[in-house]
Order: structure tokens, then sequence, then C-alpha cells
């Protein structure tokens, strides 16, 4: 059985990103060579903040996702992140970074993938994540860059 990832929005926004170009080739690498080893996943909420970016970007970012599973965005996920705000894990304004971060846990996703340091792969921010979801019984998905994803055979691919 395949592990599975759940694609937050700067992953796919980082695949057609010319301002962060070894975010974008290592993206590009591992979405195109390793990411059909995962169940890949998107949500609803993905696809929403994909249709509010700016052409010509907004097609291609929809087309990268439209053969990827959505999950449904649960009131149990939307009760989560309502927690997640309450015990000040995410503040108020980043209601999207603790709704990603509820789905993934929901759905007992194994990796939430992202490239936003600033608020969900930041270890101080995983370290409350998961004594709340532990302790209020829910899953605690590894989040991760794409970076920790890459197998031996693409870093080698790389140094060529």
């Amino acid at each position: 059985m395949k592990q599975s990832i759940y694609l937050e929005t700067s992953v796919v926004g980082a695949y057609l990103d010319n301002g962060e170009p070894f975010r974008r080739d290592l993206t590009i690498r591992w979405w195109e060579h390793e990411m059909a080893e995962y169940r890949a996943v998107i949500s609803p909420l993905v696809v929403r903040e994909l249709e509010r970016v700016s052409e010509p970007h907004r097609t291609g970012y929809l087309k990268l996702v439209e053969s990827l599973e959505a999950v449904e965005l649960a009131d149990e996920a939307a009760i989560l992140a309502e927690g997640y705000i309450a015990r000040g894990i995410f503040h108020r304004k980043y209601i999207a970074d603790a709704l990603h971060t509820a789905i993934a846990s929901v759905h007992k996703i194994d990796y939430l993938v992202t490239w936003n340091f600033g608020h969900l792969a930041n270890v101080r921010r995983q370290a409350r994540i998961r004594l709340f979801n532990t302790t209020a019984g829910f899953f605690v998905p590894m989040i991760v860059t794409p970076e920790f994803l890459v197998s031996e055979a693409t870093e080698k691919v790389k140094e060529f």
C-alpha cells in the first residue's frame, strides 16, 4: 500500500515559480519522477487557492492538479482547525494553513508536503500540532518539504 501525501498549495505553486529556481527544479524533478510512488491528494481548499492565482499561472496550476485525488473538507477538519486557532497554534489570519493541517490529520495522510516554512514546515509549530492532535486523538501527519521525499536515485540524477 502506498504512503499518502497531501499537497499543500505552495508545492503546486513551486512547480511554475521562476523566482525560486531551486524549489522549482526540485519540485518538478520530484513531481515527475517520484510522486507516483505515493497516493497524492489535494483538497477543495487547494483548488480554491489556485483559482485565485492570476493568469497565466492559474490555468497551469489547475491542470497540474486536475488528475489528483481530492479529499473532502470535512466538518471535523473545520472543527480541528478552529481548535488550532483557539490554542494559538495558528493565528486566525492563517486559517488556510490550519485547515490544510486539519484536512491531512482527519484523512490520516502520512505526509503534508509544503514549501511554507513560516507556518507549516516549522519545528516549533509541528511540535504544538503533534501535542494537540495526540491529546485530542487525531492522527499526526509528518509535515515535510519535497526535499524530504527525494529518493537516492533522484539525488544521483541531480548530481549530473
